[in-house]
């Protein structure tokens, strides 16, 4: 694509969705809400729901990872309320979704503006994710696991949704069942 084939960048969605997140990680700590969802809090609500418990931690956990709570303490509760097998698929599947679900709002807000910049420089360093964004994707979930910020940043590049979830979805394997484990040992 050249320069004059590019969409100019949409500056007013950026300052929007920059708006947006400060503002939700404001309220989060201004209301306590991301000291509130802690490891036993988040243990305490989703067993008292019952049947829907499951649900209900995947929606904490979606409000949790939009707020900057640490995936750690999800991960912990779901293991300390379901035990390491149960706890570990409802930790990755809520995962997922959390993940997707803070993919899609920053996307749906911000659009695509890195797939657009026109900045040579900008080109070299998304050209991994364009060529190969699965296996781009599932190393950057190794190393940073749950991060918003890598979360904000692919949500904001060309990778589409389809190779973002299964790029997510493998690189996640190996740092929750690490984490599942840890919390086992540590919580149980």
């Amino acid at each position: 694509m050249t320069d004059v084939d590019r969409p100019p960048v949409r500056w007013w969605r950026l300052a929007l969705l920059a708006t947006l997140i400060v503002a939700v990680f404001a309220v989060g700590r201004a209301t306590g809400l991301s000291t509130y969802l802690s490891t036993e809090r988040i243990r305490a609500v989703t067993t008292t729901a019952g049947l829907w418990g499951p649900i209900v931690f995947v929606l904490i956990f979606c409000v949790g990872e939009l707020v900057h709570v640490p995936g750690l303490v999800f991960v912990g509760a779901a293991v300390v309320a379901y035990g390491p097998t149960g706890g570990g698929v409802l930790a990755f599947v809520g995962a997922l979704i959390a993940l997707s679900v803070g993919f899609l709002v920053v996307r749906a807000i911000g659009g695509k503006p890195l797939a657009v910049m026109r900045s040579s420089r900008m080109h070299r360093i998304l050209s991994q994710l364009d060529n190969r964004p699965v296996r781009t994707v599932f190393v950057l979930r190794l190393l940073f696991w749950m991060a918003p910020p890598i979360n904000y940043a692919l949500a904001l590049s060309s990778v589409p949704f389809c190779s973002y979830l299964l790029g997510t979805a493998l690189g996640l394997l190996a740092p929750i069942a690490g984490l599942v484990l840890f919390s086992a040992q540590l919580l149980i």
